[in-house]
């Protein structure tokens, strides 16, 4: 992967515009990854997505997680989409958005206001749905990408825009490829 100075808060403030454009509704997803381990990545053109194991082949259930009791893989961040405009706003040459760590990376305003907590979104053949599980920046991000860079996807503004993307769930199985586009189900 090719390397890249880390971004300041200040450039990176400056791609805030652009990221707000991204769309609301019908955004492409531009790439997909599996983590077959920690620090493993492949990028796909096609997933299956699964209700127990969320991307098939990922270490989501196996690498468990530190937010449940006993350790085990927690259901609500069983996949990460992340907005490609911010991705490539951080990690710069699309080689390195896998760097982030997500699993689906789509040209779509991932905030709050416009996929609220419980929002359903078809991906591909599959259904999953917005959990309330927060995705901040870890230590990996801001080795990755620099301590600004995990400021501003941390800032009170970048939270509420899922800046560094947003946990979900498998609801219904399917498969699921680059290029297609992702959209919201309306509420029942």
């Amino acid at each position: 992967m090719a390397a890249m100075e880390n971004r300041s808060r200040t450039e990176l403030d400056a791609l805030l515009p652009e990221i707000r454009r991204s769309p609301a509704t019908d955004g492409p997803i531009e790439l997909i990854v599996r983590r077959p381990e920690v620090s493993g990545r492949e990028e796909l053109d096609e997933a299956e997505l699964d209700v127990l194991e969320g991307l098939v082949g990922d270490c989501w259930r196996s690498r468990g997680s530190s937010r449940t009791p006993d350790g085990t893989a927690n259901p609500g961040m069983q996949l990460t989409l992340m907005n490609a405009r911010v991705a490539a706003a951080v990690a710069g040459d699309r080689d390195r958005w896998s760097l982030a760590g997500d699993q689906v990376y789509v040209d779509l305003d991932l905030s709050h206001t416009n996929l609220p907590i419980g929002t359903r979104l078809v991906l591909g053949s599959a259904l999953i749905e917005v959990t309330d599980q927060p995705h901040t920046g870890c230590a990996k991000f801001t080795q990755r990408f620099g301590l600004d860079a995990m400021r501003f996807v941390n800032s009170p503004e970048g939270r509420e825009l899922r800046l560094r993307g947003m946990n979900t769930r498998v609801i219904s199985p399917g498969r699921v490829r680059v290029g297609e586009k992702v959209r919201a189900v309306p509420s029942a």
